[in-house]
């Protein structure tokens, strides 16, 4: 059992938090922007709650955090009453927000100045994989903090790896989201051509999906699609901060990404027809104005 705090309860963080007091066993204290939050976590789970990350960090062994984006990290790790403040000498602060390499390279040096350790660890599974705990982990930063870290995240995670030193577990990240982006528009045009054609879009779907064009966007998503339902997980707006970073980042060391920055302009399309909040299989809506 160890001592540890989460920062952040969003549809992402409230479980595993969560997952950290019944699967792991873990003494949890938790931080949230809207206190009411932080309250109904704890009379759910039994843990404690903190009026800031700053007294939230205080005395832990480990400190989680998963939050909107850089701002936000920042503000609850270096900003007023941040965690790293009251960080305890070789404690361990694990970031699962999607955000830059920049960021998680820049805590990471902060973390090392004060004395304990950054684990920058951006995850994939959405709300379904948060709350079942099987959500895949990909982390970066020192390998002896990881190897401490890793049996933790383990409450939550079905897959954590360590992919190389602070900022390789959000490089992870945007590869994944580029796959993502461009499985979600060819299976979208796909499924738009199979209507246009004709076809029965179920039966043709269970027929390919045997082959090599199978994937889980098709093998989950594809029924939900089909009907124009779209309320299934992650946003488009929180997608679309995702291909921002990714885009920024190929701006940075070279990658040319054509595809990923146009299904991130299809993205904004399917904003401006009010999907801000539709899941990311809302890509076909744009095609079936």
């Amino acid at each position: 059992m160890a001592k540890v705090a989460f920062l952040g309860l969003g549809v992402m963080g409230f479980p595993m938090a969560g997952h950290l007091v019944v699967k792991g066993g873990h003494e949890v204290t938790v931080y949230n922007r809207t206190a009411a939050k932080a309250q109904a976590w704890a009379d759910k789970f039994g843990g404690r709650t903190a009026p800031t990350p700053r007294e939230a960090a205080a005395g832990q062994d480990f400190v989680m955090a998963c939050v909107g984006n850089d701002d936000d990290l920042r503000a609850v790790t270096i900003g007023a009453d941040g965690a790293f403040a009251a960080m305890s000498p070789d404690a361990i602060f694990v970031d699962h927000t999607t955000a830059s390499a920049e960021v998680a390279r820049e805590l990471d040096a902060e973390a090392r100045r004060c004395g304990f350790h950054f684990v920058d660890a951006p995850v994939s599974g959405g709300q379904a994989g948060a709350e079942n705990g099987v959500l895949t982990v990909m982390c970066g930063g020192d390998e002896a903090a990881y190897a401490r870290a890793e049996a933790v995240i383990a409450s939550y995670a079905r897959m954590c790896k360590r992919l190389g030193p602070a900022g390789a577990g959000q490089l992870t990240k945007m590869v994944n989201q580029i796959c993502i982006a461009g499985l979600v528009e060819g299976l979208s045009e796909a499924i738009h051509f199979a209507k246009k054609a004709g076809l029965d879009v179920n039966a043709v779907i269970e027929t390919i999906s045997k082959g090599a064009a199978q994937s889980w966007q098709m093998e989950n998503r594809h029924k939900t699609m089909a009907e124009g339902r779209f309320d299934f997980g992650f946003a488009v707006e929180w997608m679309r901060k995702d291909l921002a970073i990714c885009i920024a980042e190929a701006r940075r060391n070279g990658a040319s990404l054509p595809v990923t920055s146009l299904v991130d302009a299809f993205y904004a399309e399917v904003e401006a027809m009010g999907g801000k909040r539709w899941d990311t299989s809302s890509l076909i809506a744009r095609l079936e104005r």
